[in-house]
Formats: structure tokens, sequence, C-alpha cells
């Protein structure tokens, strides 16, 4: 029950050898000088060409995802370390551009292949079993560049050849499957998620559901093809559960609260139900959002859903009708709970109600897919007290169960994560999650030691009681 996730956009390092291509990933610079709050303003905003072209050719600052926490030598060891704590599973991603350099090859990179055979072959050796994303913020730099990301139709195609590729090696170690991860977040990460430089396209909006489609449209013809080639996978999709409250009692903050996550839903709506509902179709007609669906894409949903729900979850917001909108990012904070440096709150209760909200509406099996608490930590004689990580996890762990208990039907809880990595949203190394210290700063200096929190024990009970020692 008590897996963990580590995503190697985040961890793996090896940008440049082995025949690996650039990703969008490579191009997301550390800002020293900004704050949190700035660093996370302009993943909101996504990246131009012009961005990304003189972020190629810059030597002067620092790109952390390009180097990691180089995972890519250490894992043999690192899965050691977290084998002691005894985890049965490990949920991490496959690098698109380490298999398809430029994602448009008409053969995968051999090289790349062999990484991940032990990667994986390492994780079974250990009693892992590996839930794999073939999709986290990795899409080939090349297609952002000259096909203009995700919203190029011709983007679904190479995606499902890399995912054939996936499914045709690894079928036999590897059934779950998590095609895309958190494809809902193209309002927090739009060049993240669907790799579309701003400046490409007239309206960024309607860009972006159409890539949206495009992914809906790979994942089915992905589902399609493992349910041909091995009944036994298990393929599914994953969602960041950024669900609100209303601000108050009065009426239109409850009606702003339900549409706002009605519109989070859409995204599995699709995926699960096979069809675009009613809600979604009204929304693209009032702003004159126009997309490209043809009757074959909607036979390949509606025949091809997918088989469980993954989630991640961090926080929640409120919906205050008198400052916010509908639009995914337009949220108020909420002044009952507490907040981390980087303004997420912490609210286990929100967690209990995600899971059941998902579970009650589609009653599909779900993977907890990442659930955690990002902290500066310090080294006090030689390792990190973390209570307030181990505070955070016990409250959740424990909503978690009351969601079981009142009927969901949750097969895997990944903590986020397990060893300390990159930070997807800000790409810092002080933003730290992990049961696991690691001596590197936000710069990359440091001895990448591995050094054991206070933490890594109190997990390691949780895991041999199943949770029972919260």
């Amino acid at each position: 029950m008590f897996p963990f996730s580590l995503f190697i956009l985040q961890a793996e390092g090896a940008h440049d050898i082995d025949g690996k291509g650039k990703s969008i990933a490579d191009v997301h610079r550390y800002e020293p000088t900004k704050t949190n709050a700035e660093i996370q303003a302009d993943q909101k905003i996504g990246m131009t060409v012009k961005q990304i072209e003189e972020n190629i050719k810059d030597t002067e600052n620092y790109y952390p995802k390009r180097h990691g926490i180089d995972f890519y030598h250490t894992y043999p060891e690192d899965l050691k370390l977290l084998s002691e704590m005894g985890f049965k599973t490990f949920r991490t991603s496959i690098d698109w551009s380490r298999i398809f350099p430029n994602g448009d090859e008409e053969t995968p990179n051999e090289e790349g292949l062999k990484f991940y055979d032990g990667l994986i072959d390492k994780m079974i050796e250990l009693g892992m079993e590996p839930i794999i994303s073939m999709l986290h913020y990795e899409t080939p730099l090349n297609i952002a560049l000259e096909y203009g990301g995700w919203h190029n139709r011709k983007v679904v195609d190479m995606f499902y050849k890399y995912g054939k590729v996936l499914l045709d090696r690894y079928q036999d170690k590897v059934k779950y499957w998590i095609i895309i991860n958190q494809i809902n977040l193209i309002g927090f990460e739009p060049f993240n998620s669907v790799a579309i430089p701003a400046d490409m396209v007239d309206n960024y909006e309607e860009a972006t559901y159409q890539a949206i489609h495009h992914q809906f449209v790979a994942s089915a013809k992905i589902q399609q093809y493992a349910k041909q080639l091995n009944k036994d996978l298990m393929i599914g999709t994953m969602t960041s559960a950024v669900s609100v409250y209303p601000a108050t009692s009065k009426p239109e903050d409850n009606l702003l609260a339900f549409k706002k996550n009605r519109m989070e839903y859409f995204f599995t709506d699709v995926q699960f139900q096979g069809e675009y509902p009613q809600y979604i179709l009204n929304y693209f007609s009032e702003k004159e959002i126009s997309l490209e669906i043809t009757d074959e894409d909607k036979q390949l949903l509606k025949e091809n859903t997918l088989d469980y729900l993954a989630i991640s979850y961090y926080y929640t917001n409120t919906a205050d009708a008198s400052k916010n909108e509908i639009r995914q990012v337009s949220v108020s904070p909420n002044p009952n709970v507490e907040e981390s440096p980087w303004g997420w709150n912490v609210d286990p209760t929100g967690f209990y109600i995600a899971i059941s909200a998902y579970y009650d509406r589609y009653h599909k099996p779900m993977i907890i897919a990442e659930n955690g608490f990002g902290m500066y930590d310090e080294i006090e004689n030689g390792t990190v007290h973390d209570q307030y990580r181990i505070d955070y996890l016990s409250k959740h762990i424990a909503a978690m169960k009351e969601a079981m208990k009142d009927g969901a039907e949750v097969i895997a809880y990944c903590a986020w994560g397990p060893i300390d990595i990159i930070s997807c949203s800000s790409a810092q190394m002080d933003k730290r999650y992990g049961f696991i210290y690691v001596d590197l700063d936000n710069e990359g200096n440091g001895s990448g030691k591995r050094i054991k929190k206070d933490s890594f024990y109190w997990y390691k009970k949780t895991i041999e009681t199943n949770g029972k020692a919260l």
C-alpha cells in the first residue's frame, strides 16, 4: 500500500549522454533573485520561442533539471536505501527525450532503453512493483520548437509510437502505467503540460485545450493497443486534485466553487466516461473556443476508457465570487489553514474530500500518486529533524484511511517524494520533500551525500504496520 514517487526530470541528470535529446525540462532556469511567489507566477505564463532559444544558448545561469541528483548513476544505491524502508512499489517516469531524442525519429534510442532496462530490473530485484508514467513534463524540446507542441495533431502519432515501444518492451515487467502526469494542470504550468510556446499560437487557451484533446486521443490509442497486447496491463490517467471551497456560505460563492471543481472533473470525465460533457461544450461556446474533434476521435474515446485514476494532492484553495472567476488559477487563499513557504496550505480534510469525490464519481480503483510537504530542511547533528513532515503525512494518511473506510478503493499511496530532488515548479533544491536529504544546493553545489531524516525511520515504521503506527 505504501510505495513512493520519484520523477526522472527532477532526479536523473545525465542530460547530454547516451543519446538523450533536449526536453522542455532542460530549459527551466533557476531564478535566484526571484521570490517563491514570483517563480510560481512565471510557471503560469509559459515560455516563448525567444526565451527557449536564449536558454538553450545560455552558459551563465544554472539549469537544475539537467543535473538532478545524478540518479542516472546513483539509482542502485538510492533504491537500496528505499528498499531498507520497506517499499513494495516504485512510481517513476521514463523520459521521452531519452527514447526518441527529437520525438519524431523512426527508431528509438537503444542506449536510452538500456538505462530503463536496468532501472526497472533493479526495482523488481528489490521487490518493488514498478508504476511507470510515460510522460511527466519531458516532451522533447524539438516538438515544441518544430511542431508547436501538443497543439499539433502530428504529436499524437509520435507519442503513440513512443508508448508502443514502452509497452512492447516492458509488458512482462510493468503492469501499472500512468500515461500522462497531472493532465489537468494547463492553467498552473501550461508549457510543462503541453509544450506550446506562447508566441506560436494566436489563442493560447484554445491551443491548450486542443492539446489536451490530442493527449486524450493519444491516451485512448495507447489503451487500445495495450488491451490487444496484454489484457492484464492496467492503464491509468492522473489528475491533480486542485479543488476549492466556497469562500463563504453565499450562494454565489458556492456556485463558483461548484463550477470550478467541475471544470477539473472535465479531464477525467472524458477519459472515464468516454465523451465530452455538456458543461465543457458550453464553456467552449461561451469563450469562442473551437476544437478539431473528429468522429473517429469520439469513437476512440468512447471505446477506450481507462482502468484506474491516479491523483496528486497537496492543498486546497477557496473561490470568492467577488474576486475570482472560472479560470483554474483564479483562486483565493484559505485563512483557516497554515501555509508552507510556497503558499501551499495544509488541509488533510481536503484530501479526504478529494479521494471520496473522485471515487464516488467514477468508482474506479485509485492510486494516490503524490502527496507530500515541501519545506526548507536544516542539518542538525548529522540529520534533519523534520517533525513537520511527519505531522503532515500522518494526518493525510489518516484522512485517506477514513476515505477508504467510507468506500474508496485506494490500491496504493505514493508519498512525494522519497528522496530530495529538484522541485518541478520552482527548479529549487531547497524545496525538499524527501525522507532522505541530498547534500546539494539550488545551484548544484555540495557532496551529493544521502542523509536519512527523522521521517525516514517514522515512515519505515508506518510501512511495517501498514499505517497503524501513525
